[in-house]
């Protein structure tokens, strides 16, 4: 797992082919704006945040956050315990984000 400042993040994201956005924030969080075509699974929801993780590709690179980067790096150390590889915390979180990236 890898911490990452906005413009750090921003710009490995957009430098990495079979990458992935996870946003682990609570459905009304992502309510309240997200970054576009991210994943969300919640990360309060234990069971379920778990069963989603066994779905995904662990060989893909995967860029998290949340609102402050606290979650997103427990999820990024959940997610190295099982086996993913190439994780990135947004540090920070969504509250810091300018919205300026498309990738």
């Amino acid at each position: 797992m890898k911490n990452l400042a906005q413009q750090e993040w921003s710009d490995q994201l957009s430098k990495t082919p079979n990458s992935k956005v996870l946003d682990v924030r609570t459905a009304v969080e992502v309510e309240e704006g997200r970054i576009p075509n991210s994943l969300n699974l919640d990360i309060y929801k234990a069971q379920e945040f778990m069963v989603e993780l066994e779905n995904l590709d662990k060989k893909l690179h995967y860029f998290v956050y949340c609102k402050s980067g606290g979650r997103s790096a427990q999820a990024c150390a959940v997610m190295q315990q099982l086996g993913f590889e190439h994780t990135y915390n947004l540090d920070g979180g969504f509250s810091e984000w300018s919205g300026e990236m498309e990738y």
